[in-house]
């Protein structure tokens, strides 16, 4: 049965359990939750019922712990997930505001997060996928470069690279985002980007100009373009589809986009249709969205396909 794999930062997620709390002032948290946006992808999958791997790394502490044992749990392949005793698990503290912005403070670049690498190629079975995230590619440089050697391993072994952009000022730095993302544009046949990540890496100055660039220059089949409350739109060379949000009570984002990424190829997986596969989409980010914590929504194959049948898309 064909696989699904990612490969990028694991880390804890420390939360402010209500909006407008400032990280420099004294208040209360919530947490630890598994986090980082290549576990969260990969456990959407996995509760969708596909095979599943992830490459990554952890400090053998309790937090690793709180990290592997859930994904394990919800079925994830860890043979590819390191734990080193000589450093601490990576940790992200967060704050929403009103006005739906958010603001980190990360403690990954010199933990085991940034040491994670392939090991294991005998638990690549059948791989279909390769899922990437932009901030995995800019935690740490040599990092991104194990990262691109596992890349170019999957591409090797017949599996199409998917790239959500997911771009972090914070994290990217002064570096150029032509170097940090542009070996993987190279060979991305599916890309999931936001509005504001697809200006930046097409620099055309309207979507739709960009969508050209992008199929013009890059290697891409698909674009899945996110417009968070409009829903989205997935295009191809010669056909634009519109597929509107699935309205539910919004209590946490964090890990929305990320679901969506993993219901859009688990449809693919499945044999649906492009505009299926963005309904599948929008389902799985709307029920995450819905649970506090980045990797809490109540999804599975049921869960999305009820919430497709009752509508509520508008």
């Amino acid at each position: 049965m064909a696989s699904i794999w990612s490969m990028g930062e694991l880390l804890v997620e420390i939360m402010r359990p209500q909006v407008g709390i400032e990280l420099w002032e004294t208040d209360t948290f919530r947490g630890p939750f598994p986090s980082g946006a290549p576990p969260i992808f990969i456990d959407a999958v996995a509760r969708l019922g596909h095979p599943a791997g992830l490459i990554g790394a952890v400090g053998a502490d309790d937090f690793g712990r709180c990290i592997v044992e859930r994904m394990e749990a919800d079925g994830v392949d860890c043979a590819n997930v390191q734990a080193f005793a000589d450093g601490s698990t990576a940790v992200a503290f967060v704050t929403y505001f009103e006005d739906g912005s958010r603001k980190f403070i990360y403690h990954i670049g010199n933990t085991p997060a940034a040491r994670g690498e392939l090991v294991n190629t005998d638990a690549v079975v059948d791989p279909a996928y390769f899922h990437l995230m932009g901030c995995s590619l800019m935690t740490d440089d040599g990092f991104r470069a194990r990262i691109f050697d596992a890349m170019n391993y999957f591409h090797a072994q017949g599996a199409a690279i998917t790239f959500d952009p997911n771009i972090r000022p914070e994290l990217l730095g002064d570096r150029a985002l032509e170097d940090v993302v542009g070996p993987v544009l190279d060979l991305c046949t599916i890309l999931l980007p936001g509005v504001a990540e697809m200006e930046l890496i097409a620099g055309q100055g309207s979507i739709e100009r960009n969508v050209a660039h992008l199929f013009a220059t890059r290697p891409v089949e698909i674009i899945v373009l996110k417009r968070g409350a409009k829903g989205c739109t997935v295009y191809t060379a010669g056909e634009r589809i519109d597929i509107p949000a699935f309205h539910v009570e919004e209590v946490d984002p964090t890990g929305a986009g990320d679901f969506f990424d993993a219901g859009f190829l688990c449809g693919l997986l499945e044999g649906k249709g492009l505009r299926e596969c963005g309904q599948m989409a929008a389902a799985a980010g709307a029920l995450n969205a819905a649970a506090f914590g980045p990797m809490e929504g109540n999804i599975s194959q049921e869960t999305v396909a009820a919430l497709i049948a009752q509508g509520g898309e508008g």
